[in-house]
Order: structure tokens, then sequence, then C-alpha cells
């Protein structure tokens, strides 16, 4: 006997329709009045889309470890954000001896690869010690247990390098040769967003090709389908669980680093917050798919310096952008609610979660 539409709906889902309704008419309202009110150019509109590429890349090289490890070992590695902090934190000492000797601004191209490549090598080693001794005994526990084992190791690492490098803030030194703008199709554009962007995207491209056509990565998508099956297909999986750590970890290294370029400064603390973001991203581009976290950080970027402007301002609220990190975690709310599987999912040949 088929069920009647009023039975087949429940209050919750009456509800959530109903806050979807609302939401959509907010963002709706939001940007008709910004657009009517004419308060930006189009100059200011493409300084967001420019910022926020730049934001979203290095958010999608973080995710990428969250995407990674969760694809491999199905637990949310809550720790990445002080791996990617550890990276930039460190090199900024060797950034520093470069500036304050003025070879930084005597092999510009070399000192930065030097500075990036001591940032990749230090998140690198965190992320394979917080493998062995932190996850690897609990790798056969309850899903709880790694979690909070996760937790755990984030808060250590904060204070760990607190105690080590200081609780004040650590200024990067200026390059002179990433100073100003270039003119790009007519636009200017501040010459750090310009790196940013076009090195995010080199290596995204290089992890894509290695995961994808490599003998290594087919193995990481065989330990990602089955741990166990792979096991018995000869693949050696503790080998491809430490790649997978050293692989993300590398990316977030090299994250920080470009995070330091935009943003100019390190604390110890400074992981929290685009970790958190990154995991939103991987989130929204389906958690455990490599591609997803790609476009899940580039998409979150472009909201998050968009959407202040675009719906904020235009719904009347006086200073929008001190609400930004509202709308990225409001955007996590709402994928969790309404997609939870991401932008673009994640395929899976048997259910795993």
């Amino acid at each position: 006997m088929r069920r009647s539409w009023a039975q087949r709906v429940s209050v919750v889902d009456l509800y959530l329709w109903a806050f979807r309704a609302a939401v959509l008419l907010a963002v709706i309202g939001g940007t008709i009045g910004t657009l009517r009110a004419g308060r930006y150019s189009s100059a200011h509109w493409i300084d967001f889309a420019v910022f926020g590429l730049s934001q979203g890349s290095v958010y999608a090289l973080i995710a990428l470890g969250y995407t990674m490890v969760y694809g491999i070992l199905r637990m949310i590695n809550f720790a990445h954000g002080e791996v990617f902090m550890s990276g930039a934190y460190t090199a900024y000492f060797v950034a520093a001896a470069f500036g304050n000797s003025g070879y930084l601004n005597r092999n510009p191209l070399v000192s930065l690869l030097v500075v990036l490549a001591v940032s990749m090598l230090t998140s690198t080693v965190i992320a394979l010690l917080l493998e062995r001794f932190a996850y690897r005994p609990l790798r056969r526990a309850p899903r709880l247990v790694p979690l909070i084992s996760a937790i755990g190791a984030s808060f250590f690492l904060q204070y760990a390098f607190r105690g080590l490098y200081g609780s004040g803030f650590k200024a990067y030194p200026e390059t002179e040769v990433l100073k100003g703008k270039w003119i790009i199709a007519g636009i200017a554009v501040l010459r750090t967003q310009v790196v940013v962007v076009i090195g995010a995207a080199l290596m995204l491209l290089i992890l894509y090709w290695f995961v994808m056509k490599t003998k290594t990565g087919m193995a990481m998508r065989a330990v990602s389908e089955d741990k166990d099956a792979a096991a018995l297909m000869g693949i050696d999986v503790d080998r491809v669980i430490v790649i997978t750590f050293a692989l993300g970890a590398a990316m977030a290294g090299a994250a920080g680093v470009l995070y330091a370029l935009v943003f100019k400064q390190v604390h110890f603390f400074m992981g929290f917050v685009p970790g958190i973001k990154a995991f939103t991203a991987a989130v929204l581009g389906g958690i455990g798919n490599v591609p997803g976290a790609m476009v899940g950080g580039l998409f979150l970027g472009l909201f998050e310096s968009v959407g202040p402007a675009l719906i904020l301002d235009g719904l009347g609220i006086v200073a929008p952008y001190q609400l930004k990190d509202v709308i990225a975690f409001t955007l996590l709310v709402m994928i969790l609610i309404f997609r939870p599987s991401g932008i673009l999912g994640e395929r899976m040949a048997t259910k795993k979660a």
C-alpha cells in the first residue's frame, strides 16, 4: 500500500526545506541589494575574485591532506592544520636569515625554493611522526579513538611550537621582485597572488598526475578501495599509508609558504582556522576525492572572498568582512545537511562509510 505524500514527509524534512528556502532568499535578496546599491566597481569584484583564487589555492593544497588520509584510513586527521603550521613557521627562520643577509633579494628564486623545500620537509617529518606514533597503533581501534588522538596531537603540536618558537607573530620578509602588480589581460594583479595561484596549480597538477598515472598512485587507489584485498594482491599497505601522509604533508608545507606570501606573518596558532576551512573544502568537494578537494578549496576561497560583499553588504550588515568565517562555516553546515557527499562525491565500489 503506497503511503500518501503527507506520510512520506516528516516534520524534520519540512524544517530543512524551510531552512533551505530561507538561506536561498537571503542570498538572492542580499545579492540584489548589493548590485542595486552599486557600491563596488568592476575593479573591486576582480580584486575579490583574484584574492579568492589565491586563498582558495592554499585551502585546496591543505585539503588534499585531509581527503587523501580519509580516503585511505577513513579518519579525519585534525592535526593536519598543525602540520601546515609547522612547515611555514620553521621555514620562517630560513626566510628571515636570507632576508637579513640580503641573499633573498639577490637570488629570489633560489631563496624561495629553499624556503619551500624546508617547509615541505618539516611538514613531512611531523606528519610521518604523527602517523607512526599517534595513528598506527590505533589503526584497528574504533573510529572515535584515532579522532581523539588527532585532536590531542593538534594541541600538542600547537603548544610544542609555541614553546620552541615563542607565542609572538613572525613577519615573513618581503621579496623586492614580488612587490607591486603585474598587468595581465589589462587587469592589475598583485604579484604575490599570481605566484600563489600558479605555484598551487602546478603542485595540484603534479599530485593529480602522481595519483592517477604512477604505480604508487595506483596502489594508493587500490588501498583506498579495500585495504585487505590490496594486501592480498601484494601491496604493502603500511608503505602506501606512509606515502599518503608524506604527500599530504608536503602539500600542506607548500601551502604554508604560499600562505605566508599572501598574509605575511606566521604564529603557533596559524594552522587552526585554515585547517578547519580546508576540511570544509574537502567536505565541499567530496571527502576522499582528490579532484573534489581541489574544486572545494577554490570554491570556498572564492565564496569567502566575494560572499561578504555580494551577500552580506546587501543585507545591511555594517562590517560584512568580519563575518567571512561565518560564511565559510555556514557553508559547511549546509553541505553536511543537504549534500554530505560533496560536489563531486566519492566514487566507491562498495559502501565503506
